[in-house]
């Protein structure tokens, strides 16, 4: 009889196929715990093959380190690509992954935690075991020491401040908890890094993992028309940034390793306590979590979609920085071309964004709300009631009526930011699936979809859409590109909106009149 493989629902003989042929496609979905060496890896590990035998098969590296394994420092698990929010897991643990993301475990502990999630902390607790074989607590601490030890490899911070950046109260603290996991010390496992980069101080590179295949030049030609004079630039297949967290700012680079299934970030920030929150943004900005397998398989069962997918494998749904500025950009791209909407996203930077030494043509972050809600936006070429938009937008998100960080329930996010005059659905289906990072999300009225899928309403191609759950914001980049091929040499593409979009900015030029 075989042995017992772990807690998890995965099929055994799966995970064996994939670590026998160390398929780059399964990394960071399971993890395999050696009982000869004690030590748990990745699918992908180089290390010689252990016997089927001497293997357990873990959902998580926190559930493979609970069963009392310690990291492979061969194919360091820290280095994995993450799944976005364990699809196929519970609702609940999925938002609590998400604010685990956002340090709220951190903040007030698991109570609160539980508190938000309108659970228990017991049940809380059991749905973890139950679907990532490990606690809230002990995911958290997990994802802490392997974010720990990726600075003490990649970078060259003093160990009081890796300390710091990866959540530890103290030195001491932090010194028995990578001994305990890694059965060597902090300064041992930074000899065995061998690092050959040699960087400005303040200035860090980051290597960040996903599965494979992953569509780079596909993301910069979304990002690239987009991109914000001053504030964002696309150029040398790279994309740059400014950022600002905590009231520090800084700026980003992110480029295509073509060597390693990675994206190289280059991040020139003075605060390392920011850099866990700061990879976790770029790694959701391009959507490095997601996993290409299971996403294909729904899309290709289309014949609208199979082509397209077969020729251009690996298309992310590209997220973005902060989420008042992509709604803001939204709201700027209603009714006028994508071009248009860049220009005046610009001309707001120059204007009310602070300025910002930078290297690549950054020159400015993008306006706070606090800026933007009493801002005179007409003077800068706005109609009227857009302006009024963003700025009701500014003074919802400056109040806190909305916030963008930490949300538990997406529909009723959406709901409150529809309250907002000029906002519609569209609206806010694109910021869900750009912001709220939700794959299913889908603006159905959009026109550039409509005419890729060749239908001509939105309640058609609103069932259409049907096939395409859970993964509809991918067929969403695909019907957009497929769009924008069809499109080119024609009149610069629009930034659709919906027919209800319309009316609802109609109705508010109109009270705007009165």
């Amino acid at each position: 009889m075989m042995p017992t493989r772990g807690l998890m629902n995965l099929d055994w003989q799966v995970c064996s196929r994939a670590r026998l042929s160390r398929d780059a496609r399964f990394d960071g979905k399971f993890f395999i715990g050696v009982l000869t060496s004690k030590v748990y890896c990745r699918s992908i590990c180089p290390a010689p093959t252990a016997k089927e035998t001497n293997v357990r098969y873990y959902p998580t590296a926190a559930a493979a380190a609970e069963a009392g394994f310690r990291p492979c420092l061969r194919c360091r698990p820290e280095c994995s690509p993450g799944t976005a929010a364990w699809v196929g897991t519970s609702t609940t643990v999925s938002r609590a992954l998400r604010l685990i993301d956002d340090s709220a475990l951190d903040d007030r502990g698991l109570e609160a935690l539980a508190e938000r999630l309108g659970i228990g902390s017991r049940h809380l607790r059991r749905l973890f075991l139950r679907h990532l074989g490990a606690t809230p607590s002990a995911v958290a601490h997990t994802r802490r020491l392997h974010f720990a030890k990726k600075l003490i490899d990649e970078t060259k911070l003093p160990m009081t401040q890796v300390a710091i950046a990866a959540g530890f109260g103290c030195v001491r603290r932090f010194n028995v908890a990578i001994r305990d996991f890694y059965h060597r010390t902090p300064t041992q496992i930074r000899q065995l890094a061998r690092q050959t980069h040699l960087l400005p101080e303040n200035e860090y590179l980051f290597r960040l993992r996903f599965r494979p295949p992953y569509n780079w030049h596909g993301m910069l030609a979304f990002l690239a028309p987009r991109a914000t004079p001053g504030v964002e630039a696309v150029e040398d297949d790279c994309y740059r940034r400014t950022i600002a967290v905590n009231g520090e700012v800084g700026w980003l680079e992110v480029s295509f390793d073509k060597t390693n299934n990675a994206l190289l970030a280059r991040v020139r920030f003075a605060d390392p306590r920011s850099l866990f929150l700061i990879t976790e943004r770029i790694r959701a900005m391009f959507d490095l979590n997601a996993d290409w397998a299971d996403i294909v398989r729904c899309l290709k069962a289309d014949p609208l979609l199979t082509e397209h997918v077969e020729t251009e494998p690996g298309l992310r749904v590209p997220g973005c920085w902060e989420g008042f500025e992509l709604a803001t950009r939204a709201i700027l791209g209603q009714q006028i071309s994508v071009k248009g909407a860049t220009t005046i996203a610009g001309r707001i930077a120059a204007r009310l964004g602070q300025k910002l030494a930078a290297p690549h043509g950054l020159t400015h972050l993008f306006p706070t709300p606090q800026v933007l809600m009493n801002a005179d936006l007409a003077s800068i070429g706005l109609p009227q009631a857009r302006a009024e938009s963003i700025r009701s937008l500014a003074r919802a998100a400056s109040q806190r009526q909305l916030s963008f960080d930490g949300i538990v329930e997406t529909p009723e996010f959406l709901a409150r930011l529809c309250e907002i005059p000029g906002i519609g659905q569209w609206t806010a289906q694109y910021v869900a699936m750009r912001a709220l990072r939700e794959p299913d999300a889908f603006p159905c009225g959009d026109l550039g979809l409509l005419h890729a899928a060749k239908l001509t309403s939105a309640s058609e191609l609103s069932k259409r859409s049907e096939a395409w759950r859970p993964w509809r914001a991918y067929a969403v980049m695909y019907l957009w590109s497929m769009h924008a091929k069809n499109s080119a040499g024609k009149v610069n593409v629009r930034c659709m909106e919906s027919h209800d979009e319309k009316e609802k900015a109609a109705g508010n030029r109109q009270r705007l009149k009165g």
